[in-house]
């Protein structure tokens, strides 16, 4: 035996054999009767109930993505901020180097490079690195 659910009108539960059970399943001919005598039959498609969940399953799925997308950019995000950091203590050393004199191609000093910049532009060094952008 197998529920059938509840009544339509008197909401007492119905129980059918297993045959006509699986029968008034697969056509919406069948019909199938209470202990009250209400006659009920299993509706063709979709029920309410079924409709509700595919669309709850549906926003569930959507709000998932929606999870996963704001991970991903999170994650993207903090990758970027990560490479500006180390750009911009790229930046402040090669800045310290050639405030002393110091070629940043082949590492050689230069005197002349070292005096005119602590007499022309003595706070070049001192210039955080979003100043220079």
């Amino acid at each position: 035996m197998k529920s059938a659910g509840l009544c339509w009108k008197c909401k007492c539960e119905v129980w059918l054999p297993n045959e006509l059970h699986d029968a008034a399943h697969r056509s919406p001919e069948i019909s199938f009767f209470c202990s009250y005598g209400h006659a009920a039959h299993f509706a063709a498609g979709e029920t309410e109930e079924q409709k509700l969940r595919r669309d709850r399953d549906r926003l569930q799925q959507r709000l998932a993505e929606k999870d996963d997308e704001i991970s991903r950019q999170r994650g993207l995000r903090e990758a970027t901020e990560r490479q500006l950091s180390a750009t911009k203590v790229v930046v402040t050393r090669i800045k310290n180097r050639v405030g002393r004199g110091v070629c940043p191609c082949c590492n050689r000093s230069f005197g002349d490079l070292h005096r005119h910049m602590t007499t022309k532009h003595p706070d070049f060094i001192e210039q955080p690195a979003e100043a220079a952008e």
